[in-house]
C-alpha cells in the first residue's frame, strides 16, 4: 500500500534539492490516486512538476502496486493552504474571509508565522462635505482567518 508518509517522504526529498519549491497540499485518494500542488515564490514551471513526477514515479514500482499521480501548481482562485502562500502574496491584494462571515478585500502588508498578518484597505468616506479616502490597517491573527485568496486583476 502507498502511504501517505513515503510520498511525503519523497517530496522532501525532491524539496531538498530543489531548493524555493515548496509543498502546497498532497492528498492520496482511494486506488492509490495521489494529487500534490507545490509553489515557489517565482513560480512553478511545468518542469518543475515533470521533475517531482519523474522523482515519485521513479521511487514507486507499478509492478507492486498501480497508482494514479497527479502534479501541479496551486491554482490562483484556490484558498491558502500554508504559511508560504501568505509570505509570497505580501503586497499583493487579497480577499480575506473571517471565521464570522465578513470579508476583506486589501493590500497584504506582511506575514508573520504563528502571528496573522496585516491589511490595508482603502475606502472613500464622505468626510464633511467631500468624499476622501480613508486608509485603514486590520491585523488579523490566522485563527480568525477563514480562508485567504489572491484578487485577480486585469
Amino acid at each position: 500500500m502507498i502511504t501517505k508518509e513515503r510520498i511525503q517522504q519523497l517530496i522532501d526529498e525532491f524539496l531538498v534539492e530543489n531548493e524555493g519549491i515548496f509543498l502546497v497540499s498532497l492528498k492520496i485518494g482511494g486506488g492509490n490516486q495521489i494529487e500534490v500542488l507545490i509553489d515557489s515564490f517565482p513560480g512553478i514551471k511545468m518542469g518543475d512538476c515533470v521533475k517531482l513526477s519523474r522523482h515519485i514515479e521513479g521511487s514507486l514500482d507499478r509492478e507492486e502496486e498501480d497508482f494514479a499521480l497527479q502534479i501541479a501548481s496551486a491554482g490562483l482562485s484556490d484558498p491558502f493552504k500554508v504559511f508560504k502562500q501568505y509570505e509570497k502574496n505580501v503586497g499583493r491584494k487579497v480577499d480575506v474571509k473571517l471565521k464570522g462571515g465578513e470579508k476583506i478585500l486589501g493590500t497584504m502588508l506582511s506575514a508573520e508565522v504563528g502571528k496573522g498578518i496585516v491589511l490595508e484597505t482603502k475606502t472613500r468616506e464622505k468626510i464633511g462635505k467631500k468624499k476622501q479616502v480613508v486608509v485603514k490597517q486590520h491585523e488579523l491573527a490566522f485563527e480568525q482567518i477563514d480562508q485567504t485568496k489572491i484578487v485577480i486583476s486585469f
